[in-house]
């Protein structure tokens, strides 16, 4: 995979958020992130202040980011492929999996893939190198392990797999996972909870999505049973964006203009972990 340099520089992350907010996504009043209490330096006044200066650069600059949408369009397709065992670290998995949809039908991969090229676009006006882990969303894999391979052969500065959770109609809610140490990842762990940890505080404040009312603890849970983290050297997390089964947090997925609030609230967290 070639990494991409950024290009020139846009309107500021935070900033692009703020126009977010005021326009709408249709997800209702509640979407919309809290004003800062008086006196507090808000994410974009302190952007706008950056962006200001000539001189001053972004947190984002230079960084090797790997970015990695959930599943493949082809997936379904081609059973025998996605289905062979890989080694994950500390046992046997998929190489990959088909993912979940909401119950009308727009699929996660469909999403992921969105969702990641917005993110790509926001993190490269920010000055960071980005790659994808795959190339369209009408492949097939790649394998889980690849997947991560490809941010351990890059050195990637961070990693995120992207993703949406398919479970009961009643979970809400987003959360981050992050690795539980093995053997072979121990030395990334550390630094993978505090990239979660970013992200998810990154993510709750830019969408004003909650945090999952079903899995994990204020919007965190950790395994050891993801190839994609167990076999990751890079710090590295996944992010279940919201429960597509929910009616509501679907509502939100399907929507473009949130699914770039989603985007621009994600590159706020990688540029808050690396500040």
């Amino acid at each position: 995979m070639r990494i991409k340099r950024g290009g020139p520089a846009v309107a500021g992350l935070a900033l692009s958020l703020g126009a977010l907010a005021a326009c709408g996504t249709g997800g209702g009043s509640g979407d919309a992130a809290q004003p800062p209490t008086a006196g507090a330096t808000s994410p974009a006044g302190a952007q706008q202040q950056r962006s200001a200066s000539p001189e001053a650069s972004s947190p984002l600059d230079g960084k090797v980011i790997v970015i990695d949408p959930g599943h493949n369009g082809g997936n379904a397709e081609h059973p025998s492929e996605i289905n062979k065992q890989v080694k994950i670290g500390n046992g046997s998995k998929a190489c990959d999996t088909t993912g979940t949809s909401t119950n009308d039908g727009y699929a996660e991969h469909a999403f992921t893939w969105d969702v990641s090229k917005r993110l790509e676009k926001a993190l490269e006006a920010e000055g960071a190198e980005v790659t994808l882990t795959r190339d369209s969303d009408d492949g097939v894999g790649p394998c889980i392990t690849e997947r991560a391979g490809i941010g351990n052969e890059l050195k990637a500065d961070a990693a995120l797999s992207v993703h949406a959770d398919g479970t009961s109609a009643s979970g809400h809610g987003f959360h981050i996972i992050a690795p539980k140490a093995i053997e072979r990842n121990a030395a990334m762990a550390p630094a993978s909870r505090e990239l979660g940890t970013a992200i998810r505080d990154a993510y709750k404040e830019g969408t004003g999505v909650p945090y999952s009312n079903y899995l994990g603890e204020k919007g965190m849970d950790f395994r050891d049973d993801l190839g994609g983290l167990n076999m990751s050297t890079v710090p590295k997390v996944f992010i279940e964006c919201g429960n597509m089964r929910n009616a509501d947090d679907a509502a939100k997925m399907k929507d473009p203009q949130f699914r770039e609030r989603i985007a621009v609230s994600i590159a706020q967290g990688f540029e808050k972990y690396f500040a």
